[in-house]
């Protein structure tokens, strides 16, 4: 046993390792593989990033990272719900702001993600595409010189000459889309088949390619942005006019189109019996638009998933809700604030929360806030008043009211479904509870101390559009299609090879071997190889098997 070998191995005797080897070359102990080079190093790193295996988690990690855009409100999508969400949660939502998960999609971490993975496939396809166009050039491989050995193998005799056989062959692999070579030296045929699944396996890449640089393209020059717009009221398609607006760097504002539109009418269906009652069964809004200035107006209906579209622009709808309209009036009756404000939805049943603003001039007292919940169909319970079904069937109203200042001078920018109470006090009963009051649908309510008077006129509906425009969508989908046509020719496609050798036998007679060798899983090449067999035979006019094996 040598010196330096390890306890517990056994190594014969005059064995000497490699290591033990080196050191009595030169002495110095073991020597590493030489450093690699800067070049060297970046072409190995190069390599490993533009491999398949790299591609694959790539597109991994893209689907894990777009999960938090499917399960968390989007800015972009939902700009009410993330309101609603960052309401409930502070918090959380600071975080949530930190990490970009409001905007998955526009996050730095998500587009580096996306860039890495159009990258990789770039660098994957590449080098893959040159190999199978040499491929595709290159004739099929030579016959081999022991058939029998093939996974299928067929032999017969017949009494044409080999060359007869040969052109017989020949013509029979060409009409099953074989390419053929021809081998007289060794008078045999050979021919290789399916091709195109490497072909179909690049354009799948290819293609995902198209898709990504589609989205990119529909990321730099489109937007998408979402309005609220209450039954009766109107909309014109400017950048002053959004709730909320995100569009990408290459995108503008001048390239909107000048349409307007009015909502005559939204209709909220809802499922009243079975097991989904409450759930939704038909939004759908009546509008009027006028495509550019001066056109003539137009009439049409915008389902989900059935948007308007106008010159390109689609206009979807997004969540709806209902809108009370409240009268206010001050001691003297002189109206301060009418009209419908938008309630946001807190739950499947449409209970909704808002907020009404009245600002007043100083020598007439001091601002108004009203704080609302809004029931479509009011029941009172041992918890409360709660709404058991999201249509209008017993609309009520619970108020509270605050005076003071509003802060609407300040400068400082407020959410329009928010109060804040910090220059305001809560209006008193007047057994010192605070104000509260439970309005049906043209009731009145007398704010403590002679402040005025609020009024339940009753409501309207109200829905969030959204429009947008992606100029990628037609070569997303394109590469979509291209996409599943390249994945069936990859998994369908096989990819065999098929040789037929004729020689003369001692009696005079030719003997035809047929053999082949698949690539690929599936299909049955037994058969295929039987058939190319019986029709070489039919082309001789030869119809019986003598042998098979």
């Amino acid at each position: 046993m040598s010196e330096d070998a390890r306890p517990g191995t056994w190594a014969p005797e005059g064995h000497v390792d490699g290591a033990e080897r080196q050191r009595g070359q030169d002495g110095d102990g073991p020597k590493r593989p030489p450093a690699l080079s800067t070049w060297e190093f970046l072409r190995w790193a190069w390599r490993q990033f533009t491999s398949m295996r790299v591609a694959l988690i790539l597109l991994f990690l893209l689907a894990v990272a777009a999960i938090p855009g499917s399960i968390i409100p989007q800015t972009d999508v939902d700009p009410l719900a993330v309101r609603a969400f960052r309401e409930r949660n502070p918090g959380l939502s600071d975080w949530y702001d930190r990490l970009s998960l409001f905007d998955v999609y526009s996050a730095p971490w998500f587009a580096a993600i996306y860039l890495a993975l159009l990258v990789s496939l770039v660098g994957c396809i590449l080098p893959r595409s040159w190999q199978h166009w040499k491929a595709m050039r290159a004739k099929p491989p030579r016959t081999p010189s022991r058939l029998s050995r093939m996974p299928v193998h067929r032999i017969f005799t017949v009494d044409a000459a080999p060359d007869d056989v040969r052109e017989a062959a020949q013509a029979e692999l060409r009409g099953r889309r074989f390419r053929v070579v021809d081998q007289p030296g060794d008078g045999s045929v050979a021919a290789e088949a399916g091709y195109l699944r490497e072909t179909g396996n690049l354009v799948f890449h290819l293609s995902l390619v198209v898709v990504l640089l589609a989205v990119a393209l529909g990321g730099l020059f489109g937007y998408r942005g979402t309005v609220l717009v209450p039954e009766g009221s109107g909309f014109a398609n400017s950048v002053v006019q959004y709730d909320n607006l995100s569009s990408g760097p290459m995108f503008d504002a001048a390239d909107l189109p000048p349409f307007s539109l009015q909502v005559e009418e939204f209709v909220m269906e809802f499922i009243d019996e079975g097991s989904q009652v409450g759930g939704a069964d038909n939004y759908e809004a009546t509008v009027s638009f006028v495509s550019e200035p001066g056109a003539e107006a137009q009439t049409e209906n915008i389902r989900v998933n059935e948007p308007l579209n106008v010159d390109g622009t689609l206009v979807h709808i997004l969540n709806p809700g209902y809108a009370p309209a409240f009268t206010i009036r001050n001691a003297d009756e002189e109206i301060l604030a009418e009209g419908p404000v938008p309630f946001l939805p807190q739950d499947n049943n449409f209970t909704s929360t808002g907020v009404i603003k009245v600002p007043v001039a100083d020598e007439k007292g001091p601002d108004i806030g009203v704080e609302g919940v809004f029931l479509p169909t009011a029941y009172l319970d041992e918890n409360g008043p709660v709404s058991i079904f999201p249509a209008a069937e017993n609309p009520q109203v619970y108020i509270t009211a605050f005076y003071g200042d509003l802060g609407l001078d300040s400068g400082v920018s407020q959410s329009i479904y928010r109060l804040n109470q910090e220059g305001l006090e809560q209006y008193k009963s007047e057994d010192g509870e605070p104000f509260r009051a439970a309005l049906g649908v043209g009731e009145t309510a007398e704010l403590p101390d002679g402040a005025g008077y609020i009024t339940f006129d009753g409501y309207v509906t109200w829905v969030n559009l959204q429009i947008s425009r992606n100029s990628g969508k037609e070569i997303a989908l394109a590469g979509s299609i291209l996409a599943v046509a390249g994945l069936a020719g990859s998994l369908y496609i096989r990819r065999r090879r098929v040789w037929v050798r004729a020689s003369a036998d001692d009696e005079g007679r030719t003997v035809v071997e047929v053999a082949g060798l698949q690539r690929s899983e599936g299909g049955n090449l037994n058969d295929e190889v039987g058939a190319v067999a019986d029709g070489v035979q039919r082309r001789l006019g030869n119809d019986q098997l003598d042998e098979e094996t």
